[in-house]
């Protein structure tokens, strides 16, 4: 089976029963992913896996923080022996570490998880940032301000998105700079 069936396999194993509009998401974000292959040539096969397994950690059987990059790569790395580059991209995909700063889990995700490289990083949060939470296209504002909306002002997510929006913001930037070059 090759990694993307594999990571298909697992996230829908992890996620459709109990979260089923998490797992729409995912489908979107996989999806999504795949229209990226032109600018990534050998690394797209990668990108799609992570794409799939970026939010596996939602899954209530492996919440351990509730920090659900950190759960999610802790068990691919843990329990499957997961590829390294998967393992980075799950635990800081769409600039998590803003997030990890806010639970107090900095330490614990760049100690266990080194940065992937900025044009997957890029990519994955590109992917993340413009499906809505069921699977839709949306355009990046669109989808900051529905994260803003569902969670509220005061939530540690919202506080943890804002700091993240530059961030954010310059991914979606360089792969639609990206794409553009390939027209």
């Amino acid at each position: 089976m090759g990694q993307v069936a594999w990571a298909y396999d697992l996230a829908k194993r992890l996620l459709e029963e109990p979260l089923p509009r998490r797992w729409a998401h995912t489908q979107g974000v996989g999806k999504r992913a795949e229209t990226l292959a032109p600018i990534l040539g050998a690394d797209a096969d990668t990108l799609v896996a992570a794409a799939y397994l970026h939010d596996i950690g939602y899954s209530p059987q492996l919440v351990d923080t509730g920090f659900h990059p950190l759960d999610g790569a802790r068990y691919l790395r843990d329990v499957h022996k997961a590829d390294e580059t998967l393992c980075r991209l799950v635990a800081h995909h769409s600039c998590a570490v803003n997030e990890a700063l806010e639970r107090s889990l900095f330490d614990a995700l760049t100690s266990e998880f080194d940065k992937e490289r900025p044009h997957l990083m890029d990519a994955l949060t590109y992917s993340d940032m413009t499906t809505g939470p069921d699977g839709q296209h949306l355009d990046v504002e669109e989808r900051l301000t529905e994260i803003h909306s569902r969670y509220g002002p005061d939530h540690l997510v919202t506080r943890s998105i804002a700091a993240s929006t530059p961030c954010i913001r310059a991914a979606v930037q360089a792969i639609n700079v990206s794409l553009a070059a390939q027209d």
